[in-house]
């Protein structure tokens, strides 16, 4: 990521313009390509950006485009595929530097689809009558399975765990029944997809890539109440 203070003007052309005076702001150039224009207050959100795929180049500017008695400095010229251009004209640059972040593992949110992981493996059977857990975390060479479990037949099951079910949950098991299966001493492995709540984009593709879909109360598993599972 790299990382630039600097005066500067920004200008937005595409389907719609836009305009930013001239004034100090952070811009933010990620890995992805994105870039993303900040202030220092008003809200967490960029005043403009251009989102990947996009490409940034850097022209002279033409004499007499800054602010007046300024020296005329880069231009920042950020092109997306459809054509359109973020225009960022830099007067003055404060700061300049670039890091190196790694892969981020994502955000987890403690307490809630962990809990949910801890809760359904003690109350296995909330998935069918029969069901027994093999483990928790089993894991396969692109990440570990939330649970893997045995139906009431000794078939092998992978069950992925979300607080909200939406269709990368769906990919992701997706991903890791195709590297089960491959595995002669699991398959055939069939997959549950359980949520708090699950999107009908979600159940839709669930369904249709032969993956069964449960909907969970958390309040039930933590035994708050007797209200039965739907099962779908």
């Amino acid at each position: 990521m790299r990382l630039v203070i600097a005066e500067c003007e920004v200008d937005y052309v595409g389907r719609l313009t836009a305009h930013l005076p001239s004034a100090r702001r952070l811009l933010l150039i990620k890995a992805d390509g994105s870039v993303l224009v900040h202030s220092d207050g008003g809200s967490y959100k960029p005043l403009n950006w251009m989102s990947p795929p996009c490409w940034l180049t850097e022209e002279p500017a033409a004499a007499g485009s800054t602010a007046e008695g300024a020296d005329p400095g880069a231009l920042w010229v950020v092109t997306n595929k459809a054509g359109e251009q973020l225009r960022i004209r830099i007067t003055e640059i404060e700061h300049d530097s670039s890091h190196q972040l790694g892969v981020d593992p994502g955000l987890v949110k403690d307490g809630v689809e962990a809990h949910l992981q801890e809760l359904l493996a003690e109350h296995v059977e909330t998935l069918g009558i029969g069901f027994t857990l093999v483990r928790r975390e089993y894991m396969t060479a692109i990440g570990p399975v939330d649970l893997l479990c045995r139906d009431p037949a000794g078939a092998a099951v992978a069950v992925e765990i979300k607080r909200r079910g939406e269709i990368d949950g769906v990919e992701q098991l997706t991903r890791y029944l195709d590297l089960l299966n491959r595995d002669p001493l699991l398959s055939p492995v069939s997959g549950v997809f359980a949520a708090q709540q699950i999107k009908p984009q979600a159940r839709t593709l669930a369904t249709d890539r032969g993956i069964r879909c449960v909907t969970l109360d958390y309040d039930a598993l933590r035994g708050a109440d007797d209200t039965a599972f739907r099962l779908f």
